[in-house]
């Protein structure tokens, strides 16, 4: 869990939120996960799927037969064993 001090207290699962431009920051310290959104309902909203995902509550490899069932041949990956290609560059 995470914990913080502030004007002496114990917090708890602390997340801090802000606004930088034109959208809003949020961050969960225990993790330091941090994600943005428009609005603080958003950051928070995408901050609680991030840290599902960090913490392996979501997101797992396929299995070869739901590959197969998504019309997929597993057989058939172009990457071998190198890492796939960052989609943001």
């Amino acid at each position: 869990m995470a914990t913080s001090t502030w004007e002496g207290d114990d917090h708890e699962d602390e997340i801090r939120l802000w606004r930088e431009g034109d959208g809003w920051i949020a961050k969960d310290v225990e993790t330091g996960v941090t994600t943005q959104g428009p609005s603080r309902s958003a950051a928070l909203a995408n901050l609680d799927d991030a840290v599902a995902l960090y913490e392996g509550e979501r997101g797992r490899e396929p299995t070869d037969e739901e590959l197969k069932a998504a019309g997929i041949d597993p057989e058939d990956n172009t990457t071998g064993e190198r890492e796939p290609p960052d989609a943001l560059k």
